[in-house]
């Protein structure tokens, strides 16, 4: 980077309220001077215990969305990046392509969303065959898995950690992570994949990179890698994994 300060890109970084993970994670990546302005997603059911509890969260954040981008955008934003990733590979592609169009023409902006990021990431590297770690539950793995399949991955096998809440997704350890995404690995499987942006997952999976001498992507690297590229940034950043490092 030069010893010169530049201008950055303003992006609003919009996420849950109940999410400790993403801007911890986020604020170690700032590349060029870029700035990360969060808008908070007011939840008022964090429960993802059952089908139910789920489907409210999912309410929820949906009402809320518009008032976080009202508030974020005040700051005049040049860019909007989704600190959040449930809702985005809900009904497929057509469900993320939808979720897109609704920010845009909410904000006027252009959006990256944990579900496009991820599959971007992916096609990075050229994977087929994939394995899957969230903190979901069945219902929001099922969602997960029919969004990868129908981009054309082959999906080895999901490992949901059924977090009891939105807030709780923080409080998995690094160590259940990394066995987490063993129990999806193989060696017919070209590349491991963790969704869930509270999960704060970008050292363990730039560790165990490393270990199994195969991409492993967590989903808040995607998603600042793709906002950086989408916008010209195209520092290679090491020390958290090859996909910032060489993509």
């Amino acid at each position: 980077m030069s010893a010169v300060l530049t201008k950055g890109k303003k992006f609003a970084l919009v996420l849950p309220s109940t999410n400790t993970s993403v801007e911890r994670e986020f604020h170690h990546l700032r590349p060029q001077d870029c700035s990360w302005h969060t808008g908070r997603i007011m939840i008022k059911a964090p429960a993802l215990d059952s089908a139910n509890a789920f489907q409210a969260f999912r309410e929820c954040l949906n009402e809320a969305l518009p008032s976080a981008l009202e508030v974020v955008m005040t700051c005049k934003p040049e860019y909007i990046v989704m600190g959040m990733s449930a809702e985005t590979f809900w009904g497929g592609v057509q469900g993320n392509a939808a979720f897109e169009q609704g920010v845009r023409d909410m904000t006027g902006l252009e959006v990256t969303t944990g579900a496009t990021a991820a599959g971007e990431a992916l096609k990075a590297f050229g994977a087929k065959r994939i394995g899957i770690v969230t903190p979901y539950q069945p219902v929001g793995d099922e969602q997960v898995v029919a969004y990868f399949t129908e981009l054309g991955y082959d999906v080895a096998a999901i490992h949901g950690l059924c977090s009891e809440s939105a807030t709780s997704i923080a409080d998995e350890t690094p160590e259940t992570l990394r066995e987490a995404f063993l129990k999806v690995d193989g060696p017919d499987v070209d590349a491991l994949i963790q969704c869930g942006t509270n999960l704060e997952c970008i050292a363990v999976a730039a560790e165990l990179e490393k270990e199994l001498g195969k991409p492993v992507i967590a989903i808040n690297l995607a998603t600042m890698w793709h906002a950086f590229r989408t916008n010209g940034i195209d520092d290679k950043i090491a020390g958290y994994g090859s996909l910032m490092e060489l993509h």
